[in-house]
């Protein structure tokens, strides 16, 4: 073989690597979280599309401050969050770096919850317009990012659902305080069994305030940017008539898959414990009612039953209660088993076969319950802002 060959193939070779090395650096230097002032509005852009813009401490670490930032700015008049990509909004919470940290006793497992609540409650008490455009999949963290808002508009592509009963933790974000505002039952029902609302069902069940066509979102954006005098009636104009607008996709197909199922959904999931709940669903002994039973049957028993109490006593506080309630609930679940186990089975090995402990309702103690809603030590508590 030549020396000439030789040269070139090792040339070859050598760009090869640099071009790795390039888009390597590039992707690196690609901002999980885009912060930007278009106009008088404020865009949040969640930018991790290949992650599903999944949230993590990083991201909240940013968008807290210039959240804060922007609403003492009088001349932002409007904050609008997205997500990057078709895919997703916000998938959730970056959880299996929190268990990996949980593990080792690393304060990220306490961090993450802290911040992340205290950047919910942010948005829940924003004094300016706050719209989520929650176009994709929307679930866990990303929940927190956009319910509390005061305006979420759904488009056909959004996926809704609080599936944290099958990896062992509980609906957090402030689960507690909007699932027990959506009407009967439905929030003790999606909260326990994890159901997905998909497009259109998003806003009938209460979660969004308005739904627009996906491909519309773009011309929405820029017409909100636009407005001359952005008080919240006249956001509220413009996104009710994109709304009106917006067609149904299937005019034959129920906009809320759960409709004919509400009343036995009030009357099942009503009941003032988890073990009542599956009595009543036995008892029923409809295909449905069994069909919601062997779901259940598959969930974490603590999870269950933290979530039951969490939700049966949301509905009487504030966002801020129900946020200081679930930070004491994360940390017994970062203490405990059961989230490490969901985690495993779920995201990590992907067997869906967790090990539960206890693995019965009966297995969870009054004293063990209890035990999730204890204060925090002090040594735990966070800044002032959200006393937890």
């Amino acid at each position: 073989m030549s020396s000439v060959v030789v040269v070139t193939r090792q040339l070859f070779r050598v760009q090869r690597i640099f071009h790795h090395l390039r888009m390597s650096s590039t992707a690196a230097a690609q901002p999980e979280v885009l912060l930007e002032k278009q106009k008088n509005v404020g865009v949040i852009t969640l930018n991790r599309p290949k992650a599903l813009n999944a949230l993590n401490l990083n991201m909240i670490r940013q968008i807290y401050p210039k959240l804060k930032e922007w609403e003492d700015n009088d001349d932002t008049t409007m904050i609008i969050i997205k997500g990057a990509g078709d895919k997703a909004f916000c998938a959730g919470g970056d959880i299996r770096a929190v268990t990996e940290a949980g593990k080792t006793g690393d304060r990220l497992a306490a961090d993450f919850f802290r911040e992340e609540y205290i950047l919910n409650n942010a948005i829940g008490t924003c004094p300016i317009p706050y719209i989520a455009f929650i176009d994709g999949i929307t679930m866990g963290g990303g929940v927190g990012l956009s319910v509390h808002g005061l305006y979420r508009v759904a488009t056909e592509r959004t996926l809704f659902a609080m599936p944290e009963t099958a990896i062992g933790l509980f609906p957090d974000v402030g689960g507690g305080y909007f699932l027990p505002r959506l009407g009967g039952s439905l929030g003790m029902y999606l909260a326990l069994t994890g159901y997905r609302l998909k497009g259109r069902e998003v806003y009938k069940a209460g979660v969004a305030t308005h739904y627009v066509e996906s491909n519309k979102l773009p011309a929405l954006e820029e017409e909100l940017k636009s407005l001359s005098l952005s008080s919240s009636q006249k956001i509220d104009e413009l996104l009710t008539k994109y709304h009106k607008e917006t067609k149904r996709e299937m005019p034959e197909v129920p906009e809320f898959s759960l409709e004919p199922h509400m009343d036995k959904i009030n009357n099942l999931f009503s009941p003032d414990s988890v073990e009542e709940i599956f009595e009543a669903l036995m008892e029923d002994g409809s295909e449905w009612a069994m069909q919601q039973l062997e779901k259940l049957k598959k969930m974490s028993p603590t999870s269950m039953k933290i979530t039951h109490r969490q939700l049966s006593m949301g509905g009487h506080l504030s966002l801020q209660e129900c946020l200081q309630i679930e930070y004491r609930m994360s940390q017994g679940c970062v203490r405990g088993h059961d989230f490490y186990e969901g985690v495993r089975a779920v995201l990590v090995d992907k067997d869906h076969s967790p090990k539960w402990n206890p693995s019965t309702l009966e297995g969870v103690t009054p004293r063990m319950l209890d035990s999730y809603f204890e204060p925090i030590p002090l040594s735990y508590l966070p800044a002032k802002e959200l006393h937890l």
